[in-house]
């Protein structure tokens, strides 16, 4: 008798881990005011999902900092996002029975983050789920962010998955082009900072992970394979 299939749940981090749009708005708040440039709301927002040397261009010019400072900054940074989601942890709605409920539903687990390892580490922590995963890929994994597809293939590989057994659950844009360039089915999470609208092209939008779980994930996966198969045909 043959195996049942195989299938993985691949999760980006920011804004579907952990709501972490508003402790990524005050890091940049604090460094900024530390060089003497006030970011507001609206600045934050104009910028979000953009590389650290993207935000520190814009906000300070291209040129001002030497490639060696632009990393010093981004690593002052990152430590005050952790200081900030350590000291008042926000995770997603739902995200903790969903992972239980898709392991026990038989899928393995990966993340696919491009944020820095020490980022990650703390959010598994914090959600108690470091034993739920079974591939984590990390900013430092990877030497192209998305939307190349690089991460989701890695994380696939080390999933022991072919990425037509794979869903992303994203909740950008860019990650939702990535998922589709890897081949997998992609769902787009409204998080803060994200709208019905910039997510369209996933497979599936939800508001909250609370409307997921295996059978749904299983079935996008299944989707989405017939239809590749049915183009090529065609």
């Amino acid at each position: 008798m043959s195996q049942p299939e195989s299938f993985g749940a691949i999760f980006d981090m920011d804004g579907v881990l952990v709501d972490s749009y508003f402790a990524h708005f005050q890091s940049w708040r604090e460094l900024a005011a530390e060089l003497g440039v006030d970011v507001t709301e609206a600045d934050f927002a104009r910028h979000f999902g953009r590389t650290s040397r993207e935000i520190v261009e814009a906000y300070w010019g291209v040129g001002r900092f030497t490639d060696e400072e632009i990393r010093e900054l981004d690593r002052r940074k990152e430590e005050y996002y952790r200081r900030i989601i350590a000291g008042q942890f926000p995770e997603m709605p739902g995200v903790r029975k969903l992972l239980r409920s898709l392991q026990e539903g038989g899928f393995r687990l990966a993340v696919g983050s491009s944020g820095p390892p020490e980022n990650v580490a703390l959010v598994l922590d914090r959600l108690e789920a470091r034993d739920l995963f079974h591939a984590v890929v990390t900013g430092m994994d990877v030497t192209r962010g998305k939307p190349d597809p690089q991460v989701f293939l890695l994380a696939a590989e080390r999933l022991g998955l072919e990425p037509k057994q794979c869903v992303v659950i994203e909740d950008a844009p860019v990650g939702i082009e990535a998922a589709h360039a890897a081949g997998m089915a992609a769902v787009g999470l409204v998080s803060t900072g994200r709208n019905r609208q910039s997510l369209s092209r996933a497979d599936l939008v939800v508001d909250t992970l609370e409307e997921l779980n295996a059978a749904v994930l299983r079935q996008l996966i299944l989707d989405r394979r017939l239809r590749r198969c049915s183009s090529s045909e065609g």
